[in-house]
């Protein structure tokens, strides 16, 4: 019967792991079954500088409750209400991964408890910063497999004064991107809703954002469509890979929300050695 552990520090976390045989986080399949729900605390929050340090088992609806009394985010809008943990673990992002990426361009940083109990720290709280190896990066997509990710510092962005939909039919989405790609209009989120239907999200001050909208081909649109894009990723798993991607992209590492109803790609023969270099015993499963 597997044991339940639900720490509430890095140290039982820590001797959580060491007290195996084998460990799974946040599902089921180990002998031990660990849950990050009491790692929940924003731990930093430093408004001038744009920065936080969060406890991965933070929901990101908290974080973002938390944020906006400062008028900040985090620039992040999978579907559903995942822990800021999981959301690295997964390598999850939504629509706004257009203008901001995707969880690992947010991440500064991170603590990390290993396989066999080591707590490793990478990275730090300010945007420019070159210490140590980038494991935030690593980690990303990396579903608990190589360690626990315990706590994040995270890169933020002010919350815009305005915000507008615009949502234009065609018949030929291709030709549609690239008219949008030659011209001045910087959507913050970029929807390809088959059959033929375009969602652009734009975000700043008032003026700006109604000069967008004027020139974007389509009209305004319903902001419900956001939603639907949720739910459409949600369906194929949160985890499903940008399939327009490669037709659309509009600049290295950027991507459109548009995601196929399909299963997340297999743990590759790189990743798993990767894997087996930091838990040769096979601890985390």
């Amino acid at each position: 019967m597997p044991t339940a552990s639900e720490p509430g520090s890095l140290e039982e976390a820590a001797e959580a792991i060491r007290s195996g045989p084998t460990v799974s986080i946040g599902r089921e399949g180990g002998d031990v079954v660990l849950s990050t729900r009491r790692l929940n605390r924003v731990l930093e929050h430093e408004p001038g500088d744009l920065t936080a340090i969060v406890e991965s088992g933070l929901r990101l609806s908290e974080l973002q409750t938390a944020l906006a009394e400062h008028g900040q985010m985090l620039a992040l809008d999978p579907p559903g209400d995942p822990t800021i943990g999981a959301c690295l673990a997964a390598d999850l992002s939504g629509p706004r991964r257009h203008r901001y990426g995707a969880m690992r361009d947010l991440v500064l940083g991170v603590t990390l408890v290993l396989a066999d109990g080591t707590i490793a720290s990478s990275g730090g709280k300010v945007v420019k910063n070159v210490a140590g190896y980038d494991l935030g990066k690593l980690f990303s997509g990396s579903r608990g497999r190589l360690g626990l990710i315990a706590r994040l510092a995270l890169r933020l962005h002010p919350r815009p004064a305005a915000e507008a939909t615009v949502v234009a039919d065609t018949d030929d989405p291709r030709a549609l991107w690239q008219e949008l790609r030659r011209g001045q209009l910087e959507p913050v989120a970029v929807d390809f809703q088959p059959p033929g239907r375009v969602a652009l999200l734009f975000e700043g001050g008032e003026a700006a954002v109604d000069a967008q909208v004027k020139a974007s081909p389509g009209g305004a649109g319903d902001p419900a469509v956001w939603a639907e894009s949720a739910a459409r990723q949600s369906r194929a798993g949160g985890h499903a890979p940008f399939t327009w991607q490669e037709c659309l992209l509009a600049r290295p590492g950027i991507g459109v929300a548009f995601v196929a109803d399909e299963s997340p790609a297999e743990w590759s023969p790189l990743a798993e050695r990767i894997r087996a270099s930091f838990d040769p015993a096979g601890i985390l499963c």
